[in-house]
C-alpha cells in the first residue's frame, strides 16, 4: 500500500495545533476584553499561559467557562514582543504577588487554575514554594513539561542561548528548576491534574505525567490522544475534562478543614 502524501492543508492544521494561530496568538495583541467580575463567582478560575504565547490563546476556553458559570480571570505575564519569555521562578514570584492584591481587592478567597504548558508550572510552583496552597482550590495543567522537555533546546536555540531569556534552560530535563519543584512534595489538600497527549510533540506525553511521591495523594493523570499542544487549550473534549476535574475539586474544597483556607 502507498502512503499518500500529506496535503498542504492537512500539515498545515497539524502545525497550527502544534503550535497555535499565527494571526490569533502570536499576531495578536496581550489586550483582552476586561471582565472584573470574575470574583463574584462560586467557582473563579485562573488561566496561565505557556512559553512564547500570549493569553489571547485561552479565547476558547474563557468563552466555554464563562457559559458554564465559571468567573474567570488571566495575566500578561509579559516577555520578548509581548510573548512569555520571562523565567518560570520570576513569573511565579510575580504571579504570587499580584494574586496576593487582587484577593485583597475583590475579596477573592480562593480559586482554580488552569495552567497551558510552562504555564502549569508557575501554577505548581505558586502552590508549592509560594504559599498559595490554601489560595488554590485545584490545578489542571495541559501539556506541562513536569519532568522537562528536550524540545525546550529548540527554544534555547531561538533565545540566543539564553541571551534573550534564559526560561528554556529551566524548561529542560533534569534543569536545577525541575529538579527542585520536583523534590518538594505537593499539597496534599490541592488536586493536581495534569492532562497530556501522545499526539503533543512540544512537551511529550513522558515529560507530563505526574508520577506522585509518598504522601502526594492528590495527584491525577488524565491521558488523551490525537491533540496537539496548543490545541489542548482549546479542544472540545479536553474542556469536557477541565470542566469535570473543577467541579469535582469545588466539591472537595468544601470538605478541606476551614484551618487550611485562606
Amino acid at each position: 500500500m502507498v502512503n499518500k502524501p500529506t496535503s498542504p492543508l492537512r500539515a498545515w492544521r497539524a502545525l497550527r495545533d502544534q503550535l497555535g494561530s499565527l494571526r490569533r496568538v502570536y499576531a495578536g495583541s496581550n489586550k483582552i476584553v476586561r471582565r472584573d467580575d470574575f470574583a463574584n463567582y462560586d467557582e473563579s478560575v485562573l488561566l496561565l499561559h505557556g512559553f512564547f504565547q500570549k493569553r489571547n490563546v485561552w479565547e476558547v476556553m474563557e468563552d466555554r467557562l464563562r457559559y458554564d458559570g465559571f468567573g474567570v480571570f488571566s495575566f500578561d505575564l509579559g516577555g520578548m514582543l509581548g510573548l512569555n519569555t520571562r523565567r518560570p521562578q520570576e513569573l511565579a514570584e510575580h504571579v504570587a504577588e499580584k494574586l496576593e492584591r487582587i484577593c485583597q481587592r475583590t475579596g477573592l478567597r480562593a480559586f482554580h487554575i488552569v495552567g497551558h504548558s510552562k504555564g502549569g508550572l508557575i501554577a505548581r510552583q505558586y502552590v508549592q514554594q509560594l504559599g498559595g496552597a490554601p489560595r488554590v482550590k485545584s490545578i489542571v495543567t495541559l501539556g506541562t513539561p513536569h519532568h522537562g522537555t528536550p524540545t525546550a533546546a529548540i527554544g534555547l536555540t531561538l533565545m540566543g542561548l539564553g541571551a534573550v531569556s534564559r526560561s528554556p534552560w529551566d524548561l529542560l530535563p533534569n534543569s536545577a528548576y525541575v529538579k527542585k519543584l520536583k523534590a518538594d512534595v505537593f499539597p496534599v489538600d490541592v488536586p493536581l491534574v495534569s492532562v497530556h497527549s501522545r499526539a503533543d510533540v512540544v512537551c511529550p506525553w513522558w515529560s507530563s505525567v505526574l508520577v506522585p511521591k509518598p504522601g502526594e495523594t492528590s495527584l491525577k493523570n488524565r491521558p488523551v490522544q490525537g491533540i496537539g499542544h496548543t490545541a489542548l487549550t482549546y479542544d472540545p473534549g479536553v474542556y469536557l475534562i477541565v470542566r469535570q476535574e473543577l467541579r469535582e475539586a469545588a466539591a472537595l474544597y468544601k470538605e478541606r478543614p476551614a484551618e487550611r483556607r485562606a
